[in-house]
């Protein structure tokens, strides 16, 4: 159970205690269950304008470092199923962790496939 879950119960039953109008006390139950939810909700939607001037941004080290974030996890996984088996036939490699770079890695690649669908389907907006 969630902390805001946890907090909902008791103010809601609160509400019981101060208003005796069944529908207003409805209307307050739902606002006090959802206003975590709309706080997120707005949290992440100003996070999406942020990310959005960071990518128009025209300096490499501002609009750059999620492909540079790419191509790290790129070579990553290009070094563990390549290289370091190629090498590991006359040295003793380390393996690269893949355990952080796959999960970055997959994200980034659904974000540029659901990307690539709105284009294809004509959904994208380019502003």
């Amino acid at each position: 159970m969630s902390i805001v879950a946890q907090l909902v119960g008791p103010v809601t039953g609160l509400l019981d205690k101060f208003i005796e109008d069944k529908d207003q006390k409805n209307a307050l139950a739902h606002e006090i269950a959802t206003m975590s939810e709309k706080h997120a909700h707005e949290a992440l939607k100003g996070q999406l304008e942020i990310n959005k001037m960071e990518a128009a941004h025209k300096s490499l080290f501002v609009a750059g470092w999620r492909p540079c974030i790419g191509w790290i996890c790129a070579l990553g996984l290009l070094y563990n199923t390549i290289i370091a088996n190629i090498l590991g036939i006359w040295f003793a490699v380390p393996e690269v962790d893949t355990t952080l770079l796959v999960p970055v890695m997959m994200g980034m690649l659904g974000l540029g496939a659901m990307r690539s669908y709105e284009k294809v389907n004509s959904v994208a907006r380019e502003k």
